[in-house]
């Protein structure tokens, strides 16, 4: 049986056009599953990994739902980055012109004037809590029109510190409004937080539920500290597409710019205390391919999006699981393939081995001959304490 189209599932002939425009002929699997749902007006609560196609799920069904003539802004779309407004706002641009809707983006580094005039006047706009608060506090822009609610990547929204400022926003929102909820997890905080916005949700996941990116070629590599940029230039020289590097703090990134500049590597850095028109310098040079490699913190690279993106380095290993698959997803992204690629000392072997066994991917771990630790247990001793291997308890 074949899968539906954009127009089986109630897209209209305009949106379309519009996508097949942009050679988008068929719908994802995350946009199959909620677009019934979403352009009926239901609330939506939707767990999609990255790189999953999701943005389309709910552009989609905002640019049909909001009228032409509708008070603004009547959608507004909540992210955790200006990075991320700016992309999702440029895939609002090309579908809403079809149905004669305008979008703004609304975010940190900018002049608060221009961005509250856009903003005002836009049917759908695209922001940062923190940006949007302020707008609202300076009374910029009124909220009390807003009939469909978009909270994208709430994950990294709470991770970020966020929640206060989105609590504060959702308060001036009205309650007759529908609220699509888009996360790669729907447990812990953030199912409790996607409970208390919503009403009565439709509930959709994306994939099996495996954490992982399964288009990706995952690689890990044995270095020391002497090894480490020679390795990581001997990596860039083997793709013809572009790079992303990730490293752990700011001062690492800029660090390691110098050094590889110093090696004739065309690369740029983006982290969070540049300032935003430097990191819009450094995506435009990386996206044009003046450079081909870029270099990101965590924060930083949040929501980019590139389809040349053909290689993922980290040169510093995440932190856990978790931050693997958001860095190692900038690849292999809506089911295009990628190589991921982790860098690791002998000193980080057990703690990248522990979240090469979380994602199942041991085999790959192994290969370069590292040892794959074993889990860590936590015990509870009789005095309720928690402890490691070995002790009292046990």
């Amino acid at each position: 049986m074949s899968e539906p189209t954009f127009r089986e599932l109630g897209v209209s002939e305009p949106v379309v056009q519009a996508l097949a425009l942009r050679q988008i002929d068929a719908p994802f699997h995350i946009q199959r599953l909620v677009m019934e749902d979403a352009l009926a007006g239901s609330d939506v609560l939707a767990k999609s990994p990255t790189g999953s196609g999701k943005t389309l799920a709910f552009a989609i069904p905002i640019v049909e739902r909001i009228a032409a003539d509708a008070r603004t802004p009547a959608a507004l779309v909540l992210v955790p980055t200006r990075e991320l407004a700016a992309q999702v706002g440029e895939e609002l641009d090309d579908i809403s012109a079809a149905c004669g809707l305008k979008v703004a983006t609304a975010y940190g580094g900018t002049r608060l004037t221009g961005q509250g005039k856009r903003a005002s006047e836009a049917h759908v706009l695209v922001a940062t809590p923190g940006r949007l608060e302020d707008l609202a506090s300076r009374k910029m822009i009124d909220l009390r029109n807003v009939s469909i609610l978009v909270l994208d990547e709430a994950d990294r929204m709470l991770d970020m510190g966020f929640q206060p400022q989105v609590d504060r926003i959702v308060r001036r929102l009205p309650d007759s409004r529908q609220t699509m909820f888009f996360s790669a997890t729907l447990d812990g905080e953030v199912g409790r937080l996607a409970s208390a916005y919503t009403d009565n949700p439709v509930r959709h996941e994306s994939g099996d539920g495996a954490e992982t990116v399964e288009e990706v070629d995952h690689r890990f590599v044995a270095v020391t500290q002497d090894t480490k940029l020679d390795t990581l230039i001997g990596l860039l020289g083997e793709e013809d597409g572009h790079a992303l590097v990730f490293v752990r703090t700011k001062r690492g990134a800029d660090r390691l710019l110098a050094r590889l500049k110093a090696k004739g590597v065309r690369a740029a850095a983006m982290h969070g205390d540049m300032p935003q028109q430097a990191r819009e310098r450094a995506w435009e040079q990386f996206e044009s391919g003046k450079v081909t490699t870029l270099i990101a913190t965590d924060v930083a690279a949040r929501g980019l999006d590139l389809q040349s993106i053909s290689m993922v380095i980290n040169y510093d290993p995440p932190e856990d699981n978790k931050g693997y698959v958001h860095r190692v997803g900038r690849t292999g992204r809506a089911g295009r393939g990628g190589t991921g690629v982790t860098l690791v000392t002998k000193e980080q072997q057990a703690d990248v081995s522990r979240i090469a066994r979380r994602l199942d991917l041991t085999d790959e771990f192994s290969k370069e001959g590292m040892t794959v630790a074993a889990p860590l247990l936590v015990y509870t001793s009789r005095k309720g304490r928690r402890g490691g291997r070995g002790g009292r308890g046990w």
